[in-house]
């Protein structure tokens, strides 16, 4: 396989990157809890006012194998923006050629254009792709750790919010 071509997602490649969101669901052993449809993906990337990006690994006829969708974060520390990549997946038949980095350095290079401080995302503890990470020179935060409110929890706190004035 030649070296990885990554460009940005185009409307397009919605259903390719709708169907690997949820091949990595699958990997990692969670598909049930998958749901993105491709309406969905389409408004986030491509709605007025869109909060997620995305760029695709391509081959030599423009199919898609491989994505990053990923939004901004902004580090009060830092006082800048940064980039969370949300989810980063190759399918299996071109793991190992470097569109995984690829994918990753084009991130990078984003960030150092715009200024951003930090590239991060967040990981399955058992994911084999750590080495991958540590290689390219990745450090694991150990001291912070990750919530989440969702479903119940945060329709129960969000009942306890005072009305917004403004």
């Amino acid at each position: 396989m030649s070296p990885a071509t990554i460009r940005p997602v185009r409307h397009d490649d919605v259903p390719a990157v709708v169907a690997m969101v949820h091949e990595l669901a699958e990997f990692e052993r969670a598909a049930e809890s998958c749901h993105l449809t491709e309406e969905q993906l389409r408004a986030a990337l491509f709605g007025d006012h869109p909060a997620v990006f995305g760029h695709v690994a391509v081959d030599a006829d423009d199919t898609p194998y491989g994505f990053a969708l990923w939004y901004l974060n902004f580090s009060t520390w830092e006082g800048t923006h940064g980039v969370h990549l949300e989810d980063l997946y190759v399918r299996p038949h071109a793991r190992g050629t470097g569109a995984g980095a690829a994918l990753l350095a084009t991130l990078a290079q984003i960030c150092v254009e715009r200024g951003y401080q930090r590239l991060e995302w967040v990981m399955l503890d058992w994911n084999p792709a750590a080495e991958f990470y540590a290689a390219i020179g990745a450090e694991v935060v150990a001291d912070w750790l990750p919530y989440r409110l969702s479903g119940a929890a945060l329709s129960q706190l969000a009942e306890r919010a005072s009305p917004v004035r403004g």
